[in-house]
Order: structure tokens, then sequence, then C-alpha cells
């Protein structure tokens, strides 16, 4: 293949926007010459690279836009240090609760991995191509508020009635006043059995008048929430903590080792 036909070509993929055929068909032209690939052969390659790079590239921009705090993911998670079952997990992060908008809730104490299990259910769904939305309560309950005191209350709804996923975490660490849990109740009101949620909490379900004051509001926020949910309880004892433990002991008997 001369230069000027090298040229042709990039330019072309440029104007038919195939970035990765551009990229890749001369690497993957000697390949198919030293493997004596058929032309269609070839072209599947190039085919697949392209889409490949895509799927990567689709994945990569839901995942910027889950605003994930960090990327955590299912198979970084150490279930060997939880009580959480991994097999429960495991099949959620296949994605039917989504399809079903089914609710996920995640109730343990500090440290257990609600947050962490929350953001890898939504890194999973955004390898589905899922729109997936992550925020905190308190966050949550804040842009509706100046929403609402811009009067773009129903706009800022309808965002998140357009998103597949949305995790509120850490549901329970901060009273909120009555105003706040009603625009939080507004939110998921709206998605019962219409798309998934998934909430996390360090309270049992008897504990959350704690944090939500009216009763009548609390009760419903529940019933909403419980409806064809899926309940996990990550346990009362934080796994971080076994896991530092756990490693702080290992470090101890390996320096005796080297003492000796």
């Amino acid at each position: 293949m001369n230069e000027l036909q090298d040229q042709t070509i990039r330019q072309h993929c440029r104007m038919l926007r195939l970035p990765t055929i551009g990229a890749q068909f001369a690497r993957l032209g000697e390949e198919a010459i030293r493997e004596a690939q058929s032309h269609s052969g070839y072209l599947e390659a190039l085919l697949a690279a392209e889409m490949e790079e895509r799927d990567s590239r689709a994945v990569a921009r839901l995942l910027n836009e889950a605003r994930l705090p960090q990327i955590k993911t299912l198979e970084a998670f150490e279930f060997e240090q939880s009580v959480v079952p991994a097999a429960r997990i495991r099949k959620l992060a296949e994605g039917d609760y989504v399809t079903k908008a089914e609710p996920v809730l995640l109730i343990g104490d500090v440290g257990t991995g609600k947050t962490h299990l929350a953001s890898g259910l939504c890194v999973a769904a955004c390898r589905q191509r899922r729109r997936v939305r992550f925020t905190t309560a308190t966050a949550l309950i804040n842009e509706l508020a100046e929403a609402a005191h811009a009067n773009q209350l129903s706009r800022a709804l309808a965002r998140w009635q357009r998103v597949d996923l949305i995790c509120v975490d850490e549901l329970g660490y901060v009273p909120l006043a009555e105003t706040a849990c009603e625009l939080m109740f507004q939110v998921i009101a709206d998605r019962a059995e219409r798309a998934a949620v998934i909430v996390t909490t360090n309270l049992p379900f008897s504990e959350w008048g704690q944090v939500i004051p009216n009763p009548r509001l609390c009760k419903a926020l529940i019933d909403r929430l419980t409806d064809r949910a899926h309940i996990i309880t990550t346990g009362e004892e934080s796994y971080r903590f076994r896991r530092s433990v756990a490693r702080q002991k290992e470090a101890q008997a390996t320096n005796r080792r080297k003492e000796k």
C-alpha cells in the first residue's frame, strides 16, 4: 500500500467517522497477510475493532454521566471479608432488576461495603449501556431544593425520570427536614414500578423515623422502596476494619520472619 493510498483511506475514515478503522487498518492488514486471511476475514476484524472501540467509548461516557464518586467494581469487592452473599450480588449485576424496575436496598453499618456494592452495580449497568446517576441523599435534596427555588422543579424531576437507574447513597446519615423529605419522595415515587433505584442506608426501617420526621411520609417512602425490592443486609461490623486488622497482622508476621 503506497503512501497516497494510505492517506486517502485515513481521510475516508475521518469523513465516515470510523476513527478506529483509520488507525488500525494498516496493522490489521499486515496481520491478515501473515495469517493468510480472506478479504471478508480482514473486513470482519476491522469492523470488530471499530465496534469494540465504540462500545468502550460509550461505556466511558455513561460512567462519566453517572457521576460516581469513585469507579468501584464488583470484581474488586472483597466478598470473603463480608457477610454479603456474592452470588446474589452477581445475579443482580446481570441487570434484570433494572429491566423490571425493582428497587435494591443495601442496609448496614458504616464500613460494611454498601457504597462499594452500589457503585459496582452502577458500573455493571453502565456496561450494559444503561443511563445511571449516582447521588447522596443530601446532594439530591439540595439539587431539588435549588430547582424549586428557581421554579425549575418539574424540569429537575423530569431529568431524574429519564435515567434508567439512580442510586441514592447515605440515606439516614443526616436528619432531613420535612420539605426535603417531600422532594426526595417525589423522585422515588415517580420511579415506582417504572424505573430502578438503589438506596444505601445505615438504619433499619424501624429507625427511619429518626431522620424522616413525618410518620406518614416515612411510611409511604418505605412502602415505595420495599415493594418488590431486593433487600440486602451488609452487616454490622466494618469489613474495612477487619481487612486493616488482617493486613496489620500479616505485616507483623512478615516482620517477625525477617527478624529470625
